[in-house]
């Protein structure tokens, strides 16, 4: 396949990827999403990420419809690649895309909820051995050692079995061996290339007889580039004729180097033409065959290394092992990056206490769901649409049991009331199921949805804004395939009249699609009668603390109008108004409220400091 056949790799990318990488190896770090190689390449890691999204899940991005949804999936990423262990498993989360099959789907969750369970039964002090490991492995950049090392932690914390099955099928003690072995070896070996020379370099200290070679070798070579200064040195003007200068020359050369004077003796040549000539030749000769003795030496040290990490050939030309010929290494260095992949994802599932969703046909329903985009304690919301088994006794919904049935809702509220938090949480609920990751609810159902369109409130106010918003959610909204609509506060981009019109429309078009439809707005009272299948909800606001925060009811009541209660907002600029001029400006829009309602707001909240 050409480069240039990827999404997002013109002729410019593709001269600089194969410059760098080679075709083959640039195609085959796109198809393992392999953002760091394309990182190094001299990509921008933001554009390789979208590469590499569309390379392997061109489908499942379509469903992201519209760039608000797509910055929901941006930031549920990024929230979970903070949760990475390694750098590399940080990369194959940002890159993980909504998944078009939905047994796809559900081996993903199968992998994600047993590795949360798995990380969530490990104790602190068995997680530290585990986040240590990774630290390490991540700053030897993944070497095979650090691959094995980290393999051996994670048997030693159990972590062996389900989705880490990969990790203990690897035996223990050959595990050791190979960690023992690699230590003796500088840099990534491929232990797969057996017999090819110079692919394994051993270590010094790995094998004495290996070292004592190399330091003969070593001594050798110094005198060979000094060959003039051993002939001074052998002379010392008391050497008076040519047999007694060799002889010097070998016993000098035997005690510098360390070899025996006999092996000295054997590469000395026999027809030098002056003593000049006898003592370089001599080193040379000497270097030569010392070199070749070390080499060989390497090679069946290297040897023995490859066949304890567990690639050696075997007599017949086969690799040791399985029937992959994978090797204890190469298993391991797999086996661990799946596993930090696996863990990363469990760590963001624990600490955020995301929960397995129910896959269904249609329908999202979440009970006391919690915003990701919001740190610290929230209030959970239960809240549906669609048909779902989350309900109670038919006609008895509750913030426990959301309505069933209902193709469309109307939200309706206070302000600052967590409308759009709904909305964002629903979205976020909705993709995280998609890409076959648990959700931050107690109990989901979600369905398989082709497009999720979500549209946050825009300020702009003017026919631009209008067109580009309804070329944004009507084409996905008539196309073929299930689609959830998040629409929030349609009305902010035209006048009110015509806003309710055009919502009124919306919402008639999203049940005779047969999609489904959250719509955020203050103009239910505007909308004509809803379609059958569509119902309105109201969020509420309750007064103002004692610090004159207001205090909200974030649950939905359904089938109930919210309120925007202006009093509340009125009552607290009221309290906080420091200029006699300011605060006798917000008490006549007291009046235009309610003063009353805002004299009970501003007693309610100076007696309400027991309450909060």
């Amino acid at each position: 396949m050409r480069l240039e056949d990827y999404w997002g790799i013109g002729p410019k990318t593709s001269e600089q990827l194969t410059a760098s990488l080679g075709t083959e190896r640039a195609v085959a770090a796109i198809e393992s999403a392999d953002v760091r190689a394309l990182v190094d390449a001299g990509l921008h890691r933001g554009r390789a990420t979208r590469i590499l999204r569309r390379a392997n899940g061109e489908a499942g991005m379509d469903v992201l419809a519209t760039g608000d949804a797509r910055s929901v999936y941006d930031d549920l990423l990024t929230i979970a690649a903070g949760h990475a262990l390694t750098d590399h498993a940080a990369d194959r989360i940002r890159v993980l895309t909504p998944l078009a099959d939905s047994d796809a789907v559900e081996s993903r969750l199968d992998e994600v909820v047993a590795a949360r369970d798995a990380w969530a039964a490990l104790d602190d002090a068995e997680r530290d051995r585990v986040v240590t490991a990774f630290d390490e492995y991540d700053a030897a950049e993944g070497s095979d050692l650090a691959a094995v090392e980290t393999a051996v932690a994670l048997q030693a914390v159990g972590l062996t079995d389900g989705p880490f099955e990969a990790v203990g099928e690897l035996a223990g003690a050959e595990l050791r061996d190979a960690a023992d072995a690699l230590a003796d070896v500088r840099g990534a070996i491929d232990p797969m290339r057996a017999g090819e020379d110079g692919d394994i370099e051993v270590a010094r200290g790995a094998d004495e007889e290996l070292d004592r070679r190399r330091d003969q070798r070593d001594a050798a070579r110094d005198l060979a580039n000094s060959a003039f200064d051993v002939l001074d040195a052998v002379r010392d003007g008391s050497v008076r004729d040519f047999e007694a200068l060799e002889a010097a020359t070998i016993d000098h050369v035997a005690q510098r180097t360390g070899v025996e004077p006999a092996t000295v003796r054997s590469v000395a040549p026999d027809d030098a033409l002056d003593a000049a000539d006898f003592v370089s030749a001599t080193l040379r000769d000497l270097a030569a065959e010392l070199t070749e003795a070390a080499a060989e030496r390497e090679a069946t040290v290297a040897a023995d290394i490859r066949e304890r990490i567990g690639g050696a050939e075997a007599a017949d030309g086969t690799a040791d092992g399985d029937e992959t010929g994978g090797g204890t290494v190469a298993d391991a260095v797999g086996a661990v990056a799946d596993a930090a992949f696996l863990l990363s994802l469990a760590r963001f599932a624990v600490e955020r206490d995301l929960t397995r969703p129910t896959l269904v046909d249609d329908g999202i329903a979440v009970r006391n769901a919690r915003s990701p985009f919001i740190s610290g304690e929230v209030q959970p919301v239960s809240y549906a649409i669609g048909s779902h088994s989350l309900a109670g006794a038919a006609g008895a919904a509750s913030a426990d049991a959301p309505p069933t049935g209902d193709r469309v809702s109307v939200l309706t509220g206070a302000n600052s009331g967590g409308k759009t938090t709904l909305l964002e949480t629903l979205c976020a609920v909705a993709l995280l199921a998609s890409m076959g990751l648990p959700v931050p609810a107690e109990e989901a159902e979600v369905g398989a949805f082709d497009r999720v369109v979500f549209h946050r409130r825009h300020a702009s106010f003017n026919a631009g804004v209008l067109e580009s918003t309804l070329k944004s959610v009507v084409p996905p909204l008539v196309a073929d395939g299930r689609t959830l609509m998040l629409v929030d506060e349609f009305e902010a981009i035209t006048e009110p009249g015509r806003a309710a019109d055009l919502l009124n429309g919306l919402v008639t078009l999203t049940v005779d699609r047969g999609a489904l439809g959250v719509y955020v707005t203050h103009l239910a009272a505007d909308l004509s009668p809803l379609p059958e299948p569509a119902r309105i909800d109201g969020i509420f606001a309750e007064g103002l603390t004692s610090d004159l925060d207001l205090r909200v009811d974030y649950q939905p009541r359904f089938g109930t109008v919210g309120k925007s209660t202006p009093e509340f907002i009125v009552s607290r600029l009221v309290a906080n108004a420091s200029d006699r001029g300011v605060r006798a400006g917000f008490e006549h829009l007291a009046g235009a409220v309610g003063e009353e309602a805002v004299q009970r707001t501003l007693s309610d909240a100076q007696w309400s400091g027991g309450d909060d």
